[in-house]
């Protein structure tokens, strides 16, 4: 107990410790199509599906992906929004024993190809409007067989009917392919193909159910291994977290992209592990998500900071009544106190804070919802069965209450490791714990705060964005001599991606034009929303560029702007 002093802090609701049922992630569909078969499991812009409903189509996509080739162990990616062929998909490529590598829809040709080749993925579940983007990208890869669907698909009449035009009117893409060869029409396959269960045997403590892509803190993207039990271990904690939460009962909103761990875990997993209706949103669009909150009364909202910004700064936020919600876990970036505080206010819920990575998949620590005190600038305590210390830049031990060191974090929801990537495991695991690569520290009573990253990693909007991936693209313009990315203040989004260029002798290149060189490479939100130009870069001794030192000038800046202001 003197190591752990935040278990002092828990409330009778929540168990120190867990019991995690040795069952593959897939099993939860099964229970869940037994006990509520006639219970809406989700719905989708009106449309609705059963618990059995969604169970029978996940074995259907199970079956004809074994049809197809797919055997145990073989990577399957998805590539799309948030609807009902994604959770199908999901489960169906588990029951099939395929490992899920799940794929941003806005990954342009070059990091889609990259991820492709990377998992070595067999086949790949994508929209429709993604055809010309992968089919040219897949004789670079491991690529034999493409799931088209399109999201007409699982929209009620008359959205059906109206949404392709709409479609063709704002993306000018229209794919009609057949259903033969490598190419597979979803709707073909949930019509033809048989809802028979599939059985293979299964490690629970090893084998891999999902393949996450991030960067970490610096270079390229990895495969993070997330077997069965971290999925499952982490969706259990959040369980015990909402321990107001009643089986069956709840309503999930889905806004958090799947592609995303941390709405894969919290609201996908989750929602059919406990029996909840899954609300879905193809994507985050503020005046939508407001009407659905209104029409559909979900009880529990998982989000980022950007989310709760964008309603709560909605100019008709009034309109519409969000009193149906009571528990909101925020994670991906900082949850400034004063939206915790208003949003809490117009909707009478509860807010919080959490912290994680995709190599915790992803909650490690949050604050309390319910029965105790929450702490202003706090990510909270850690999570049951979930260890975390401060490492000591000095010794490298645990450091002493206050002093600020690496948070190190340690539990049944820690990544397998890097896939195929057997160096950067070792350098981030050490003896079980999982170094974070965030600066923080613990006060007296067992509250960790975040105050920095180790590395140099911008977290805008909730996605993780990777210096030297933008840095890479941007070296190749011809105009530029030498440059250096960097995560900037932004009231909105957290941070924001700024670049500062020093321009080769005589080149000329303005910021327009570096914006439409950069979105052919990157996906939008990768792009850097600021360029400043310079005659030289601060760097060392030794001529490598001081990128901390140009987010110091930046933040010392905005300061003074602000004491202005």
């Amino acid at each position: 107990m003197e190591n752990k002093p935040w278990l002092k802090l828990y409330p009778e609701s929540i168990p120190t410790t867990l019991v995690y049922e040795q069952k593959p992630v897939q099993s939860y569909l099964t229970k869940a199509a037994e006990k509520y078969p006639d219970k809406m499991a989700l719905n989708f812009m009106g449309k609705e599906m059963t618990f059995k409903e969604l169970y029978e189509c996940s074995l259907k996509m199970a079956n004809y992906l074994r049809g197809i080739g797919i055997e145990k162990g073989d990577r399957v990616a998805i590539m799309l929004p948030n609807c009902p062929q994604g959770v199908i998909s999901f489960y169906g490529i588990l029951f099939a024993g395929g490992i899920v590598v799940q794929t941003n829809p806005l990954y342009t040709e070059r990091e889609l190809e990259y991820q492709m080749k990377d998992s070595r993925a067999k086949a790949i579940i994508a929209l429709d409007i993604l055809y010309p983007r992968i089919s040219k990208v897949m004789k670079h890869t491991k690529l034999e067989n493409i799931i088209v669907t399109a999201v007409k698909d699982y929209l009620p009449f008359p959205k059906n009917v109206i949404y392709p035009f709409i479609q063709k009117k704002q993306t000018g893409i229209v794919v009609n392919l057949q259903h033969r060869g490598n190419q597979h029409l979803f709707k073909n396959i949930m019509d033809e193909a048989r809802a028979l269960p599939l059985h293979h045997e299964l490690d629970f403590e090893n084998d891999l159910a999902l393949l996450q892509y991030t960067g970490g803190t610096t270079g390229y993207p990895k495969g993070v291994m997330l077997t069965h039990k971290n999925l499952i271990a982490n969706a259990t904690a959040c369980e015990a977290w909402l321990y107001k939460a009643k089986k069956g009962e709840e309503k999930i909103l889905g806004v958090l992209p799947f592609f995303h761990v941390y709405g894969l875990t919290t609201v996908l997993i989750l929602a059919v592990m406990e029996g909840y209706k899954m609300i879905l949103l193809p994507k985050f669009d503020v005046q939508t998500t407001l009407k659905t909150i209104h029409k559909q009364r979900p009880t529990i909202f998982p989000g980022a900071p950007t989310i709760y910004i964008g309603l709560l700064n909605h100019p008709e936020l009034k309109k519409y009544d969000l009193s149906s919600i009571e528990s909101c876990l925020s994670g991906s970036a900082p949850l400034p106190y004063e939206v915790q505080q208003k949003f809490e206010e117009v909707t009478g819920g509860k807010l919080v804070e959490g912290y994680g990575l995709t190599e915790s998949s992803p909650v490690t620590h949050a604050n309390f919802l319910w029965d105790q005190k929450r702490v202003k600038g706090s990510i909270g305590v850690p999570w049951p069965d979930t260890d975390a210390m401060i490492l000591s830049p000095e010794t490298g031990e645990a450091a002493a209450p206050g002093e600020i060191g690496e948070i190190a974090v340690k539990g049944p929801q820690i990544m397998k490791g890097y896939w195929n990537r057997p160096e950067d495991t070792a350098a981030t695991m050490k003896d079980g714990w999982l170094l974070t690569g965030d600066m923080g520290y613990m006060d007296d009573e067992g509250y960790f705060y975040v105050v920095d990253r180790k590395k140099d990693m911008i977290i805008a909007g909730g996605f993780n964005i990777y210096p030297r991936e933008i840095e890479d693209v941007l070296y190749e313009h011809p105009a530029i001599q030498e440059m250096v990315v960097a995560g900037v203040p932004d009231a909105y989004r957290g941070e924001t991606v700024k670049a500062y260029i020093v321009l080769k002798d005589g080149a000329s290149v303005t910021e327009k034009e570096l914006d439409e060189y950069a979105r052919k490479y990157l996906a939008a939100y990768k792009v850097p929303r600021i360029y400043e130009f310079r005659k030289e870069l601060p760097k060392t001794a030794v001529g490598k560029i001081l990128r901390r030192t140009l987010v110091e000038e930046e933040r010392k800046k905005q300061q003074h702007d602000e004491k202005l202001g």
